[in-house]
């Protein structure tokens, strides 16, 4: 570039509209979309490590989808073009393929390119692009209004990770109108401008969501008020009107927020809600939807969802649609509100849906004939017999005979289910006992019911397969589906597994948050060591990150990997808590990881509630040595300076609440589990512990003389040793939340 290439340049970024001036530069000036560009997030970890892969960025207008490509452009050590799909066709794609191609071959270069409202490209053109993606010549980022899952190939939709923005709340609006105010370089620092708060809370409101909309209010606002006689220019409620006068609707005809506002609105008079169904008509309303697609919508509402439990919806909405014909906008507003508070307003009931299920039944059943007596008679009467046997209604009482309208292969057959709602009630009993009464002459007459015949399994195979279905391997997937169980866990949530070992629970949350991260702690090196290895199979970014340390150690260890602005969306664990000496303390530093609204769910077994070995000799004790037995087993488990025993259910509860969390439920499940006692059991049992934790043999001899140590093992060998036996367990499932 030239000097006055280069002078051009600037005059054109000096010149450009506030909006684009103020395009963040840097992930850490980006504002907003936390739930992706967050610390530890997938895609700001990508960034950051310049490991970029093809990507599509998913949201309504001014959230951030340009300004993240022009971050990853700032950022990256590839080479990075930009294409407007409005402007650019199938030549500029190949044009940008051959100069990626000698990159590729001269240098050793990647090249990203950013196609700007990619759903404008047709198939064509999306296929244009395709090979060269999936040979990885080209690293694609969309930027799309559109649902990506409508309007992108699924080819080249599949060879791409999908990241959805939000419109930015208020918070994040305010702070980019600061920045815009203060900027000495790209916005007005350098002025004296003032803006009443209630001026920037209406410019904020209107601008809903929408950073761009709020930028370009600003920048009217600020260029077009002259200053005060101290210099000072100031933007009151006023200017602000005047600036930002209608609020930007988020709707297109077509499009995602056009499908998605209307399911809003039917949902809202399937749920009887009125207020909600209003507040949806007048957003489609004020967005210019056509009033007939929407008196359309309520004419399919009014059979589906209302039917006969009101047969006067369809005829008021019909009414009403007639009506508005007449009438035109403005005053056919009355008209869409009197026919959707009406649906709004009536009993529900959704038997129509029963044509759905005789329809099924149709595609799936072989063809059945006509029964003889409901043929028409009028043309194979003689012949065939046709109508021989129907029996006319209208000839007896009530204008009803009991009689079979369904083929042989479906008499009893139920399609319709009336619902007790409205004028449906009333109907309900009488469909009923009729039905009742064909039923039973179904059964009193001529019929040829086939017998059915099934093959009953195999009791000793069954056996045989509980067997070899591992007892452990089958309780431990019972605690992982129990914490997951109605866990809020969405894909981009960073998830903390406590205690990480066996990794069953980090594979699930590997699983469950693709565009999120996973943290798993484990104690030893070895387990550590054995995680990384598993993870190998698994790409970079999408491996689980593996700390070494107990379970206090956790700030300190985030730290030394920079992670210690991390705050995590779920903390999971298993036994996590168990030998914690400060279980109180350990649950305040995790209330400190995680993020507002975070979930944690902990699975603790509970030794104090567990079995105890005296309980599994009723037999055979003498009962001065049975009692003796149980007193010094019950003090080991009412030892108040052992951490694994000195706690329960109730103490747990009570540090969750003291630690600040919220929704606290601590439910206890015990289970009885077959056990093969085996010697190993014994050697752990009456082993003494050393310089570690006693064993269980050291609490006896607390109380116990030498003799009648001895003779318990000896009694537990005779009579348990190399027999299944029924173990009692405690767990106590922990769900909180952090307000």
């Amino acid at each position: 570039m030239d000097l006055f290439a280069h002078a051009r340049q600037e005059q054109i970024e000096r010149e450009a509209p506030l909006a684009a001036r103020m395009r963040p530069r840097t992930l850490d000036e980006f504002v907003g979309q936390d739930h992706i560009t967050g610390p530890g997030r997938l895609l700001r970890r990508a960034i950051q490590a310049d490991q970029i892969s093809s990507v599509i960025f998913y949201g309504p207008p001014g959230t951030g989808k340009t300004s993240l490509a022009r971050i990853i452009a700032n950022t990256t050590h590839s080479r990075f073009v930009t294409l407007n799909a409005v402007l650019a066709g199938v030549a500029d794609v190949r044009a940008v393929v051959a100069e990626a191609q000698k990159e590729r071959e001269l240098y050793g270069r990647r090249t990203i390119l950013f196609v700007d409202e990619v759903h404008r490209w047709n198939k064509a053109q999306q296929d244009a692009l395709l090979p060269w993606v999936e040979n990885g010549t080209i690293i694609m980022i969309g930027a799309t209004v559109e649902n990506p899952w409508f309007s992108v190939n699924k080819a080249l939709l599949s060879r791409s990770r999908v990241f959805q923005l939000l419109p930015l709340d208020e918070a994040a609006l305010r702070r980019i109108a600061h920045a815009a105010l203060t900027d000495p370089e790209r916005g007005y620092g350098k002025l004296k401008v003032e803006i009443k708060p209630e001026a920037l809370d209406h410019l904020v409101n209107v601008a809903n969501g929408d950073a761009r909309t709020l930028l370009n209010a600003l920048e009217l606002a600020v260029e077009t008020t002259p200053p005060n006689e101290e210099g000072v220019i100031v933007i009151d409620m006023a200017v602000a009107e005047e600036s930002i006068q209608q609020r930007a609707v988020l709707y297109d005809r077509e499009g995602d927020y056009h499908f998605d506002t209307i399911s809003a609105f039917i949902k809202s008079l399937r749920g009887s809600d009125p207020d909600a169904a209003l507040y949806w008509l007048a957003k489609m309303v004020y967005a210019g939807e056509d009033p007939r697609f929407i008196f359309r919508r309520m004419l399919i509402s009014a059979a589906e969802d209302i039917g006969l439990a009101d047969p006067q919806a369809i005829v008021v909405v019909q009414a009403a649609a007639e009506a508005f014909e007449h009438v035109g906008l403005p005053e056919g507003q009355f008209h869409l509100a009197l026919a959707a508070l009406y649906l709004a307003t009536a009993p529900k009931s959704n038997s129509t849906m029963g044509y759905f299920d005789a329809f099924e039944t149709v595609r799936r059943q072989r063809e059945e004939a006509v029964p003889t007596h409901l043929r028409d008679a009028s043309r194979d009467k003689e012949g065939f017999g046709h109508g021989e046997g129907y029996l006319y209604p209208h000839a007896y009482r009530d204008h009803w005979v009991a009689q079979q309208y369904l083929p042989a292969s479906l008499q009893g057959k139920v399609f319709y289910q009336p619902s007790d709602q409205g004028y449906e009630r009333l109907i309900r009993e009488q469909v009923e006992r009729r039905r009742e009464e064909q039923l039973a002459a179904m059964v009193e007459g001529p019929s040829s019911i086939e017998g059915l015949t099934y093959s009953p399994a195999d009791p000793a195979q069954e056996r045989w397969l509980m067997r070899a279905i591992s007892g452990v391997a089958r309780s431990l997937a019972q605690v992982r589906d129990r914490l997951f169980e109605g866990l809020d866990i969405r894909r981009h949530h960073l998830v903390l597994d406590l205690n990480a070992a066996s990794g069953l629970l980090t594979w699930e949350a590997v699983r469950r948050v693709p565009e999120g991260g996973v943290w798993a702690l484990v104690r030893d090196e070895i387990s550590a060591q054995a995680l990384r290895e598993q993870a190998e199979r698994l790409d970079v970014l999408h491996r689980p990150i593996v700390l070494q340390g107990e379970l206090m150690a956790l700030p300190a260890l985030l730290g030394e990997r920079g992670d210690e602005a991390v705050r995590f969306d779920v903390i999971l664990g298993r036994n996590s808590l168990t030998q914690a000496a400060d279980k109180a303390g350990a649950l305040r530093m995790l209330y400190g990881l995680m993020a507002a609204n975070g979930s944690l769910r902990l699975a603790e077994a509970v030794p104090r509630l567990g079995q105890r070995l005296y309980a599994l000799l009723a037999e055979g004790v003498p009962p001065r040595l049975a009692e003796r037995w149980r007193e010094a087993e019950e003090a080991l488990y009412a030892a108040p300076e052992d951490p694994m025993v000195n706690w329960g259910p109730d103490d747990l509860r009570q540090a969750l609440e003291r630690a600040g969390f919220r929704d606290v439920s601590v439910q206890v499940e015990r289970a009885t589990a077959d056990m093969l006692i085996t010697a190993n059991h014994l050697a752990r049992w009456f082993t003494p512990g050393g310089q570690g934790r006693p064993a269980y043999v050291d609490h006896l001899r607390r109380s116990l003389e030498k003799e009648e140590v001895e003779e318990i093992k000896r009694l537990l060998e005779q009579y348990l040793l190399g027999r299944t036996t029924a173990w009692q367990s405690a767990v106590a499932y922990v769900s909180a939340r952090r307000p």
